[in-house]
Order: C-alpha cells, then sequence, then structure tokens
C-alpha cells in the first residue's frame, strides 16, 4: 500500500496556475526526488502535502485513506514531517529546547525536566553529528548544525513521511554524509522521504525514484536508475538534445581586443562559491547558465557586494573592488538587478518617480535640499528611453505589469550611470510582450558598451541573448562556451556532463 498518494491536484493563485493536475506516489521506505527549475511548483505541491495550502482539485490519500490537512500542525500530527532549507527553528532558545518544543520531558510534579532534556538532546544529536552544549543557543550554531538539530526533531515526532527541502545547501562534505547515514536508517524503518535537491549526483546517489515537474505540470516519473542524466536535464528544461533551435535575434559578435570591465578572478564565497573566474568586455553580454542552485544568483550577489568574499579578485575597469560591498559595488560602477523584483528591487508602495530616484538621491541634493526638477528630468527620460506604460510618473509601482515594474527598476539601475550591468532573471514573472522588449534593450545597453552579465534559467533565452555562456554547477565553473557552441544543446550538455564527472 503506498504511504503517500497525490491525484491529480491543481492549485491555483490570482492569475497562476500552480499546480495543474499533478500526480504523485511515495511508497514506505522510498527515497523520492522531486526535481524542477525555480517556477515548477515543487514548493507549492510541498505546501499542499503539509497543510500550509488547501488544493483546488484532487485529492490526497495518506495511508490508503482520503486526506485533508487544514493545518501544518495537522500534517505533522499525522506524521508528515518537513526540514525547510531555511531553518525554521528559535534562534534565541537553546538548541535542547529547539529539539524539544512543544514535547517537552517533565517531572513527577509536572515541571519542565531541565537536566534530562539537555542529557536526552546531547545523546539525540551525537547520533547526527553534532557535538555540543545543548543548552547553547541554536543561533550561535554553524548553519549546518542548525540544519541537523531540524532534522532530528523533525524525525523525532514519529514521521512516518520526512519531506527535505534542498538539506545539504548549507552543509559540509562531511555533514552530508552524516545526513545520508540517517536518510539510510530511515529507509531502514520504513520511513518515507521526499528529497527535493538541485545537485544531480546527490539524487543519483541516494534517490530510489523521481518525479520531475515543469511549470506545475508533471512530466516525468519512475525509477532514478532508469533516466539518464542527459535526459532528466532536458525534461527539466523542456528542451531535447539536437533540437533544432533557432533565435528570433541574432547577437552580434563582440571582438575579443580591448581590456575587460569586469574581471573576477577565483571568487569564493564559502560555502556558496569556489574559484569562479571570468572576464566581461564593453558592449558583450556574458551569461551564466546552469540549473538551479548552480551558483549563478550567487556570484552576481558576491560580485554585488551583497554576500561575503573570502577569497578571489574583483575588477571594475581595471580598477580592483577591495572589501566588496553593495556600496563600494555601485560607487565602481557596479549595478545589479535582483532575481526578485519585489521583495529586493523596487518599493511596490512608492511611486515610479519616487523609485527611479532611489539610486540617485545623492546627486540630486545640495546642501540637504533635493532638487526636484533634477529628478524630475531625470526620470523623464528614463521613463521615454524604456518606454515604461503609465499615466503619469507618479503611479504607484506596485499597480503596474510586471514588465513595467521590471523596466522601473532598469531605470533606477541606468540612472546611477553603470559600467557594468548585473541582471540576475530579468524577464521571470513577465509577459511575452514585456520579454521581448527587455531582451531588446538589453541588446541595446550592451549596443552602448556596458558590460553585461546574464543569469536566466531559460536556456533559450540565455543562448540567444549572451555572446558568452560560463556554465556552472555547485558553485564551480564547469565550462564555457564560445562561438558556434553557444547553442542550447551544448549548455545542456556541459551541465549534465559535469554531472556524470562528479
Amino acid at each position: 500500500m503506498a504511504l503517500l498518494e497525490v491525484a491529480g491536484v491543481s492549485k491555483i493563485f490570482p492569475g497562476v496556475r500552480a499546480l495543474d493536475g499533478v500526480s504523485f506516489t511515495l511508497n514506505p521506505g522510498e527515497v523520492h526526488a522531486l526535481v524542477g527549475e525555480n517556477g515548477a511548483g515543487k514548493s507549492t505541491l510541498i505546501k499542499v502535502l503539509t497543510g500550509v495550502y488547501q488544493p483546488d482539485g484532487g485529492e490526497l490519500r495518506y495511508r490508503g485513506e482520503p486526506a485533508r490537512f487544514g493545518t501544518p500542525l495537522d500534517a505533522q500530527r499525522a506524521g508528515i514531517s518537513t526540514i525547510y532549507q531555511e531553518v525554521n527553528l528559535v534562534p534565541l532558545m537553546s538548541v535542547a529546547h529547539n529539539l524539544f518544543l512543544g514535547r517537552e520531558p517533565r517531572n513527577r510534579f509536572g515541571l519542565l525536566d531541565e537536566a534530562r532534556m539537555v542529557r536526552e538532546a546531547t545523546e539525540i544529536l551525537s547520533g547526527y553529528g553534532v557535538r555540543t552544549d545543548a543548552r547553547r543557543r541554536l543561533g550561535t550554531l554553524p548553519l549546518g548544525a542548525q540544519q541537523m538539530v531540524a532534522l532530528a526533531r523533525a524525525v523525532m515526532i514519529d514521521a512516518k513521511v520526512v519531506v527535505m527541502d534542498e538539506p545539504t545547501s548549507s552543509l559540509e562534505p562531511r555533514e552530508v554524509e552524516t545526513l545520508f547515514g540517517v536518510i539510510r536508517d530511515l529507509h531502514a524503518r520504513g520511513i518515507g522521504i521526499i528529497y527535493v535537491s538541485h545537485r544531480l549526483d546527490e539524487l543519483y546517489r541516494i534517490c530510489d525514484t523521481v518525479t520531475i515537474l515543469r511549470d506545475g505540470k508533471l512530466v516525468h516519473t519512475g525509477r532514478m536508475a532508469d533516466l539518464e542524466r542527459r535526459k532528466l536535464v532536458s525534461l527539466m528544461l523542456g528542451r531535447e538534445f539536437g533540437e533544432d533551435f533557432t533565435s528570433f535575434t541574432e547577437v552580434p559578435v563582440r571582438d575579443e581586443a580591448g581590456e575587460p570591465v569586469l574581471r573576477v578572478t577565483g571568487l569564493t564565497s564559502r560555502p556558496r562559491l569556489d574559484g569562479i573566474s571570468f572576464e566581461v568586455r564593453p558592449g558583450e553580454v556574458v551569461g551564466l547558465g546552469g540549473l538551479l542552485g548552480a551558483g549563478r544568483s550567487e556570484t552576481v550577489k558576491a560580485i554585488g557586494g551583497a554576500y561575503p568574499v573570502d577569497a578571489g579578485e574583483i575588477e571594475v575597469d581595471g580598477v580592483r573592488l577591495t572589501r566588496p560591498s553593495t556600496v563600494r559595488a555601485v560607487k565602481a560602477g557596479v549595478a545589479t538587478q535582483p532575481e526578485d523584483r519585489k521583495a529586493e528591487g523596487i518599493v511596490p508602495g512608492l511611486s515610479i518617480r519616487d523609485n527611479i530616484a532611489l539610486a540617485i538621491l545623492p546627486r540630486m541634493t545640495r546642501m540637504g535640499l533635493v532638487s526636484d526638477r533634477k529628478i524630475d528630468e531625470v526620470v523623464d527620460i528614463y521613463m521615454k528611453r524604456l518606454r515604461i506604460k503609465a499615466s503619469s510618473p507618479h503611479q504607484v509601482v506596485g499597480d503596474l505589469s510586471g514588465g513595467n515594474q521590471q523596466k522601473v527598476l532598469l531605470a533606477r539601475l541606468l540612472a546611477t550611470g553603470p559600467k557594468v550591468l548585473l541582471l540576475d532573471e530579468p524577464t521571470r514573472g513577465i509577459d511575452v510582450g514585456a520579454k521581448a522588449e527587455v531582451q531588446a534593450l538589453i541588446d541595446e545597453l550592451a549596443g552602448e558598451g556596458l558590460g553585461v552579465v546574464l543569469v536566466s534559467s531559460d536556456a533559450e533565452e540565455l543562448v540567444e541573448g549572451a555572446h558568452r555562456v560560463v556554465v556552472l554547477r555547485d558553485g564551480v565553473v564547469v565550462g564555457t562556451l564560445t562561438g558556434d557552441r553557444v547553442t542550447t544543446e551544448d549548455l545542456m550538455a556541459t551541465i549534465a556532463e559535469a554531472a556524470d564527472d562528479h
């Protein structure tokens, strides 16, 4: 009998069908991989399984019976436990209190038995490779150790199903081996595991079966060993090897002469990046390719000063960027458009004018007074240049379409007069027409001499928009595509071959 069954489940949000008739089966003692790129529906499916969301169609069956979990607590009480990529425990409480939260041992008088709790917590955690004072605050532990505490807590609640969402993303190699040992133990005890990861070598090492989602739909389910790695990559990306791709735009070939406007050498940000090196010349678009979690966004953030750099060098227009920070990066001429424009980019409650002006206020201020006239002039220039569709500069950005929100963010970046533009998923979440406009704008900016670094999960978009593609995997450069090799097929082959080598 199946442990957990998902039959034709759908989930609809305003304007988005996040899940479209997805079916999924987890058997006792099975390690089942759930994979797909950003927006594939993995997180939504997990939230449906764990009671965060209620399905709009289809049915859940748990241990042979129809199931509907109204809250995550209902799912947890039934025996479905989740370990999230971001540790969701209480950092200011002790390790022991986090481990036993809600199930604290009591003495015969009904009072908390602190000594027993600490003793048992120490014994339990030693089995997970965590050797620390259980009275210590959780937030003082390394992230990997916190993840192990979360894992121990999830298993302790008599779970029948354990969902692991990118569990190794914060772990050192030794901790990963410990985790795999725990997974083997859970497997032997008949506990079903749903394992979400972008690391193909991990999937092939520990998973029995795999389900692949793309754009909210089920595209494949079956035995892991029966699926070749190249086929797995092509199913995730929605492209077949050998398929003939024709670009609707052609990126002009750049002259390789001239000094780079951006030179990255040995860039390391532990544990995310390890020795990233590449160059960007004026007028060149360099793509960063790879699967989700390969280190593309992390590379952009490290160059832009948002991630600490442990080793390596960043040079902008021949000048070394010492002790990188967001402020120093901007002053050096680096402008970064983040992946999540709503959370990290635009300010939805402010007007178009105010959003664009945020980055240039210091230049528009004299003796503490802001020149409204100068701001209006700059805003007018960029609204016209980027063809931002709005009733006026005073329209609230949150009321604009996704494509126009993206243009407002680009306008703010361009107003700083950058030499290098770092674009992380610049066309995500916008319609086809707006997407084409943004792509044309990127080509136009490069044509004016800007150096552009482009991150995109859309392989075809990356190939069409970049002169060169640097392919990453697990924070390491595994190949660079140039000239005639800048094709979707070569990109997928490089990703798949890199996975085979590990």
